[in-house]
């Protein structure tokens, strides 16, 4: 064999490499995490923010990954056929084709790509700066392709110059929390958290407000020191106070502004004008969100308001605690997370009172019941069955099986739920006993 056949030889190994660079880099390139090249590009890392630079010119890199790595299989390919013809005539043709499939296909695709997806982050950092200089080289020819792509598309109505709209990169957002692996305590919190601070915007104050019948308030119009006795002893920072009836509210009364004017005056309490110290009343209507509800609260400065419907009625009260702990979650004991009315049974079973809310089920449990239509456990049961059930009564719907433990009246006050194995079958909102089944 020739000196000639030799470097011919030679000149293909060096083409399969540079083809097994260009793949194992595009796939590196594209499948790096991003939040973690941001990461690193915030603490100085060149090769990082080399890596963020190529990826918003993601056409123009593939373009160039793509016309160098067509450029040297077929020069390789090219090459190939022209030694094997030499060696071995026309049937060098059919050999040449069978020898560089194989060897494409297994060193400069299969195996670079492997690696590549195996140590995406580590590839990444390391050919971003050669790629950085080849997209430049590639420029010229690269941005008269991308020009001819871009106008052969938009003749089929595909604009590949729009941006994720907020919905579409809220659901980006969602899909990298869920992909969030790990199931430890301490990563199923952190998913907790991530996901409930996307739902603040879809959530609605009337859905975390404590009810008025729950709210402690105090009559503006009572002694003073009786009222300065009430505040001793309401475990409160903050009280609504009212005058002539329960629904007028006039002033939130702060505990630390009560107890420093009654040190300012010494004691002499016949002087106190409760109007006067309470702070005015902050009326918000229940369909605020909550998002909206926390910026106002850090924009007032403030972290208690006084929730009306649309008649301008009280319905409850709301803090920005609540809104924190739709966040965090209730402050729970160290080894175990528990939200009240709720107790796990040893079967995976769930006793649940009716006034616990979906989303702290699904918080808590990871659950995924919906709560569009009701905010409870109990409204949850009364929408799907379209009745009032009776007690020992058993639903199936949304993967759960629902039997009514406990009802007053017309308000389902306990429910055990026991989700649906892989092999029952959920059919619908109907009463067990109804289709056939023992309740």
């Amino acid at each position: 064999m020739d000196t000639h056949i030799l470097f011919l030889l030679g000149a293909i190994v060096l083409l399969l490499v540079a083809s097994g660079f260009f793949s194992g880099s595009e796939t590196a390139l594209t499948g790096a995490s991003r939040p973690r090249m941001h990461s690193l590009e915030q603490q100085g890392d060149t090769a990082a923010a080399t890596v963020n630079a190529l990826w918003q010119r993601k056409e123009r890199l593939i373009g160039a990954i793509l016309l160098g790595n067509n450029l040297v299989n077929i020069m390789a390919s090219v090459i190939a056929t022209g030694v094997f013809i030499t060696l071995f005539g026309e049937a060098g043709m059919v050999y040449a084709t069978i020898m560089m499939t194989v060897l494409v296909l297994i060193f400069s695709e299969v195996l670079p790509k492997t690696y590549a997806i195996h140590h995406a982050d580590r590839m990444a950092l390391a050919v971003a700066p050669i790629m950085r200089v080849i997209v430049i080289v590639f420029g010229p020819v690269n941005h008269a392709v991308f020009l001819i792509t871009r106008s052969t598309l938009r003749i089929f109505g595909v604009d590949i110059g729009s941006p994720l709209g907020s919905a579409q990169s809220e659901e980006e957002l969602r899909g990298a929390i869920d992909l969030h692996a790990g199931g430890s305590e301490e990563v199923r919190q952190e998913r907790q958290m991530l996901r409930s601070i996307l739902d603040l915007g879809d959530v609605e104050v009337s859905e975390i407000v404590t009810h008025r019948k729950n709210v402690v308030t105090l009559n503006a119009d009572m002694p003073i020191e009786d009222l300065i006795g009430e505040m001793f002893s309401i475990p409160y920072t903050r009280v609504p106070v009212w005058r002539g009836t329960p629904d007028n509210i006039v002033g939130v009364l702060h505990a630390k502004e009560l107890f420093r004017a009654y040190k300012t005056a010494h004691g002499e309490v016949g002087g106190l004008n409760v109007a006067e110290i309470a702070n005015p009343p902050w009326f918000i209507p229940d369909s605020t969100d909550l998002l909206s509800q926390l910026q106002s609260f850090r924009r007032r400065h403030e972290h208690f308001a006084i929730v009306v419907d649309e008649y301008g009625e009280m319905v409850g009260i709301v803090t920005l605690e609540d809104i924190l702990e739709e966040i965090v979650g209730e402050i729970a004991d160290e080894h175990d997370i528990h939200i009240e009315g709720v107790k796990p049974l040893k079967d995976g079973a769930v006793i649940v009172e009716g006034t616990v809310t979906i989303r702290d089920l699904n918080r808590q449990f990871e659950w995924r019941l919906p709560d569009e239509e009701a905010s409870t456990i109990a409204g949850l049961v009364l929408h799907e069955a379209r009745r009032i059930p009776e007690v020992g009564q058993v639903y199936v719907f949304h993967g759960f099986r629902f039997e009514i433990l406990g009802r007053q009246r017309n308000q389902i006050t306990s429910v055990k739920m026991t989700p649906l194995s892989d092999g029952e079958d959920d059919a619908g909102p109907v009463p067990e006993e109804d289709a056939g089944t023992p309740g």
